[in-house]
């Protein structure tokens, strides 16, 4: 991490001895570790907080694609729909202008025919046996 070597260690070891003492080292080399300690926790909480917002930004990244697929699908599916439903519509249009079409003609047709009476139906006589 600071890139220090053993004999490096020996040196500031024997400097803290002399300055320090002895007396005091143990306590001072106690508060140096715990103040380590809490600067690697407050390094790998910071390194959490990074990876965590990563994440974060890759899945909104995800949920803007995810959008963008569905609204193209949205789109292309009511394409799809409108064409057949105008494919539908225009041969059903047709067929009721043909009804209509044939219902006027019955109606013309009926009006100038002259009306005749249908024929007297007699049941058959029963014979006696």
């Amino acid at each position: 991490m600071f890139d220090i070597g053993f004999s490096e260690l020996i040196v500031i070891a024997i400097v803290a001895l002399v300055v320090i003492g002895p007396e005091r080292l143990p306590k001072v080399a106690r508060t140096l570790g715990l103040l380590l300690g809490r600067a690697q926790r407050y390094v790998n909480d910071v390194k959490s907080d990074i990876s965590r917002e990563m994440q974060l930004d890759e899945l909104k990244k995800l949920q803007s694609q995810v959008a963008e697929s569905a609204r193209t699908l949205e789109s292309s599916v009511r394409s799809e729909f409108d064409a057949a439903q105008s494919t539908l519509t225009s041969p059903f249009q047709e067929a009721q202008s043909a009804v209509a079409e044939l219902e006027a003609t019955a109606q013309a047709a009926v009006q100038e025919s002259p009306v005749a009476t249908p024929p007297v139906v007699t049941p058959p006589e029963k014979t006696a046996a």
